[in-house]
């Protein structure tokens, strides 16, 4: 139970605020910042709920201009709404927290711990204006910096991730508070409207882990599912990187109750149409989480009946982008988690080896910039998919080995900036793939180059094939 203070005297209660204020009169921060200064810790002369609306009061006075619904900033309602005066105004309001914090740090010497309603309200206002954002200065940023030190103090903490998950496992932390105090900001009406909102909301979600997440769950997935599903690609990839996060850090056994599973996965899969480079990769790291557990889940629910894969839906589309994809930035995106979809689905990676296999050849032929990081990954996905679907590849085998050879030839002689580390990966890449090759073939790669070896006259080439022909 919180521990009420005593009753406040009547001129001292109005001269402060009242829990329903949601402005505070910038003339009373003097007169307000004296009266913290007298009062004594040990009887703060308001109660509990008094010192939350004050708490609430402050930070509103220092909270950014508002927007309208569709980003554009609100018409202020008395008062300067210019970065600057927000910033004037968060120092102000920051040297009244950090006053209050003191006194409720003192209290909490004589066994009167903080409100958490209070600190949640400072948290927000700290967090709100600790980084560099059109609404700060470096003065303000400082002062909410150090209101989120004597915070963490106050609480009898060692660190802002032992405040929020609580000393303790089962121990309340003050992540409830804080999405108390956020709850409001970030419905699918007003998220948008305070422009500190979704910042404050994934700073805090990021520094909260298993398993003092899962209880918070149904507070903090519908705000991320409102960030990923924003038409602004910033706010896109934020809700998908809190999604991760949730994934991560929730039981899946949690994570599937009502369905929860299923609505981030579809939300998800509906990004993988997009055309941003840094979406898709978000969401394809997010997925190769996700779908394990939607994966266990479905194992349960079939009960022995074939169900349609989650795995072979997603690489079915993502195959389909990269056939048709000419920019680089994509290309390598795909390419860097391909690898582990073909490994996870293993052998039955077969049911994509014809699309897989038209993929692999036109990203094998194609440079995509010094990093060549898009053939790299290429190589790596067709070392994986060789590895596990063996069986297939004999009559693959001229397709593939005539790829790997000209990728040979045209790393050696390309005469672009590619550093020389990169090329050795190439070639390092390209021999292993015909090393790996060879054996599943039972050794037709190496009749194959007999000829090739001896008429090569490329030092570094025949290097490569006398790697293969000597390999057991």
């Amino acid at each position: 139970m919180m521990t009420s203070y005593t009753a406040a005297t009547p001129q001292t209660e109005s001269a402060v605020t009242s829990p329903n204020m949601t402005s505070p009169d910038p003339g009373a921060l003097p007169e307000l910042k004296a009266l913290l200064e007298a009062a004594d810790p040990r009887s703060l002369p308001v109660s509990a709920a008094e010192l939350a609306g004050l708490a609430a009061a402050l930070g509103g006075f220092a909270a950014p201009p508002r927007r309208e619904r569709d980003g554009a900033e609100a018409e202020p309602a008395g008062g300067d709404p210019a970065p600057g005066a927000v910033a004037e105004r968060a120092e102000r309001v920051g040297a009244v927290f950090l006053l209050l914090l003191h006194k409720l740090e003192d209290a909490g010497r004589h066994k009167t711990p903080a409100p958490r309603r209070v600190l949640g309200h400072a948290f927000v206002f700290a967090v709100t204006h600790k980084e560099k954002r059109p609404w700060t200065t470096a003065r303000s940023r400082a002062v909410a910096r150090e209101v989120l030190q004597r915070l963490v103090r106050t609480a009898g903490c060692e660190s802002v991730q032992e405040f929020l998950q609580g000393k303790e496992e089962d121990e309340e932390g003050g992540f409830g508070a804080v999405m108390d105090v956020l709850k409001p900001e970030l419905t699918k009406d007003t998220w948008k409207c305070n422009p500190a909102s979704k910042d404050v909301f994934s700073w805090s979600l990021f520094h909260l882990g298993r398993p003092w997440l899962c209880p918070h769950l149904g507070r903090v997935l519908p705000p991320a599912l409102l960030l990923s599903d924003d038409f602004q690609e910033e706010n896109k990839v934020l809700g998908v990187r809190c999604l991760h996060h949730i994934v991560l850090n929730v039981p899946g056994a949690e994570l599937c109750q009502f369905n929860r599973a299923q609505v981030v996965f579809h939300a998800l899969y509906n990004h993988l149409y997009s055309r941003e480079a840094p979406l898709i990769q978000a969401v394809l790291l997010c997925l190769l989480d996700l779908l394990p557990v939607l994966e266990r889940s479905q194992r349960h629910q079939s009960q022995g009946r074939e169900t349609t894969s989650h795995w072979d839906q997603v690489l079915q589309l993502v195959l389909t982008h990269m056939e048709g994809e000419h920019r680089l930035a994509l290309r390598r995106v795909y390419t860097g988690t391909l690898p582990a979809f073909v490994t996870r689905l293993g052998i039955l990676i077969v049911r994509h080896l014809k699309r897989l296999e038209r993929v692999i050849l036109g990203y094998l032929e194609v440079s995509d910039g010094p990093e060549e990081k898009a053939r790299l990954g290429i190589l790596e996905t067709l070392q994986c998919t060789i590895q596990h679907a063996w069986p297939r590849m004999p009559c693959r085998l001229p397709v593939l080995l005539k790829a790997l050879l000209r990728l040979l030839w045209d790393v050696h002689t390309d005469q672009g900036p590619t550093p020389e580390p990169v090329r050795a990966a190439l070639l390092h890449g390209a021999t292993q793939c015909l090393i790996l090759l060879d054996h599943c073939c039972q050794g037709q790669v190496k009749v194959l180059l007999e000829g090739v070896h001896s008429s090569c006259e490329e030092n570094r080439v025949r290097e490569c094939l006398r790697k293969v022909q000597e390999s057991t």
